[in-house]
C-alpha cells in the first residue's frame, strides 16, 4: 500500500485478508441464491446468511438471530425503521448531531405530518441525555440517535438514553454506523427496539452490506414487497422476520465477506480493537495540539470519542488541505460537510466545514507519525 489511509469513517481500509478470500470464493465456487431453490449451492448460499445473522446476533446480544433483516446500508436500514415504524401524528426525538441519513428521512416525514425535534448537543457534539428526557411529549413514539458521531467521533450515552425511552414506554433506534465493532452494543442492556448497521465500516464488511434489528413482537412496514423465496403461493408479503423486511435476491457475496469480518472482530476482540483505536487516537490528539495554527473539534478525549477528529488549519479551505495531503503526501482524508450539516451547525463549522482523520485498526503508530508531520509542514506554510 502507497499511500496513507485515514478515511476509516467513510469506510474502512483495508479489509481483513480473510474477507477478501470469502467474497471471491462465494463468487468463484458457491454461487447460489439463498432461498430460491433447493439445490446445494442455494442451500449453501443461504447458510452464509443463517452464520452471518448468528454471528451478528452474538457480536450484538440479540437472543434470536431471524430478527436480523440485511439491508444494502445503514441509511437503508435507517429508513425502514424510521418510515416502518412512524405514522402522521408521531413525535420522534433526536440529536443535533445526526447523520443525514437519519435528517433527511425525518425532514421528508416531516412533510408527512410527523413531528420532530432536535435536542441540541453541546460544542463539543455531547449529549446531557436528561435534555432528551426533556423532550419528550405524549404522542412521542420513537428516540432516533447516533452511537457515535461520524465528524467529531463523540460517543453519545445510548445506555442512558435507553433507560428513559424505557421508562417512558418509548420505542428505540440506534445508528450505530460509527460503532459497531468498535464499541460495545448489546440490544438488552441498551435497551435497544431497532438497531441500524453497516457491514463495511468497522465490521469490515464490503460495501454494500448492513442490517437492521427489530425486537421481537414490535410491529413494522415494510418499505418494498417483492419476491423471498417464502410463501410464494400468496400475493400477499409475508408477516414474519427476516422475510419480512427482505425482498429480492440480497448481496450474498458481500454478506460473505461480513460475516468474515465479524469472525475477525471475535477472534481478534472487541476490546483489542478499541484499545489499538484509542491509542492511536491519544498520539494523533497529543501531535496535534503541537501544531499551531490547528484548531480541533470534538471531546479530544480519546475515552469519549472513537477514532475520529474534525479539524482546521489556519484559514485554510478543508477541501484544499484535503487535497495536498493527497497529492503531496498520499494520505486520504476527507473534508466538507461529512453529510452531516446539523453535525457542522452544532460545532458552529457549517460554513467552512472540517477536516477529517479517522485511522483504524490496521493503522500503524508510523503512520500517525508521518499524518503528523505532513499536517506540521501543511500548517507551516
Amino acid at each position: 500500500m502507497d499511500f496513507t489511509y485515514m478515511d476509516n469513517a467513510a469506510t474502512s481500509y483495508p479489509k481483513p485478508e480473510s474477507v477478501y478470500q470469502a467474497v471471491d470464493y462465494f463468487n468463484r465456487y458457491m454461487g447460489g441464491n439463498p432461498g430460491r431453490g433447493s439445490s446445494q449451492h442455494t442451500i449453501k448460499a443461504g447458510n452464509v446468511l443463517l452464520e452471518a445473522r448468528e454471528a451478528l446476533a452474538k457480536l450484538f446480544n440479540i437472543e434470536d438471530s431471524l430478527q436480523i433483516a440485511f439491508t444494502y446500508n445503514v441509511t437503508d436500514a435507517i429508513n425502514i425503521g424510521l418510515k416502518g415504524i412512524l405514522k402522521p401524528g408521531d413525535h420522534v426525538i433526536t440529536t443535533s448531531m445526526e447523520h443525514n441519513s437519519v435528517a433527511r428521512p425525518l425532514f421528508y416525514l416531516e412533510k408527512q405530518g410527523i413531528e420532530w425535534t432536535k435536542v441540541a448537543c453541546l460544542p463539543d457534539g455531547s449529549l446531557d441525555s436528561m435534555d432528551i428526557a426533556k423532550a419528550i411529549k405524549p404522542n412521542t413514539r420513537l428516540i432516533c440517535m447516533l452511537h457515535a458521531s461520524n465528524v467529531t467521533g463523540t460517543i453519545m450515552p445510548i445506555k442512558e438514553v435507553g433507560k428513559i425511552a424505557e421508562e417512558n414506554n418509548i420505542l428505540f433506534m440506534v445508528d450505530t454506523a460509527q460503532s459497531a465493532g468498535v464499541l460495545p452494543i448489546d440490544v438488552m442492556e441498551q435497551k435497544i427496539d431497532i438497531l441500524a448497521f453497516t457491514g463495511h465500516k468497522g465490521l469490515f464488511g464490503p460495501q454494500g452490506t448492513g442490517g437492521i434489528y427489530v425486537k421481537p413482537g414490535l410491529e413494522i412496514n415494510p418499505m418494498r414487497q417483492g419476491g423471498t423465496g417464502s410463501l410464494s403461493e400468496y400475493l400477499e408479503h409475508p408477516d414474519v422476520m427476516p422475510d419480512l423486511l427482505e425482498s429480492g435476491t440480497l448481496n450474498t457475496p458481500g454478506i460473505a465477506g461480513l460475516l468474515a469480518g465479524v469472525n475477525f472482530i471475535m477472534e481478534t476482540g472487541l476490546d483489542a480493537i478499541y484499545k489499538h483505536e484509542q491509542e492511536l487516537t491519544e498520539m494523533l490528539l497529543s501531535g496535534l495540539r503541537e501544531i499551531k495554527g490547528v484548531k480541533i473539534y470534538g471531546p479530544q478525549d480519546s475515552k469519549k470519542q472513537t477514532a475520529v477528529i474534525a479539524l482546521n488549519i489556519n484559514d485554510m479551505d478543508c477541501g484544499d488541505a484535503c487535497t495536498i495531503l493527497d497529492y503531496e503526501y498520499g494520505i486520504v482524508t476527507r473534508s466538507g460537510l461529512h453529510c452531516a450539516p446539523l453535525a457542522h451547525h452544532t460545532l458552529g463549522t457549517l460554513e467552512e466545514g472540517a477536516l477529517r482523520l479517522s485511522p483504524g485498526y490496521f493503522t500503524t503508530h508510523e503512520q500517525i507519525e508521518y499524518v503528523i508531520k505532513a499536517l506540521h509542514s501543511i500548517a507551516k506554510g
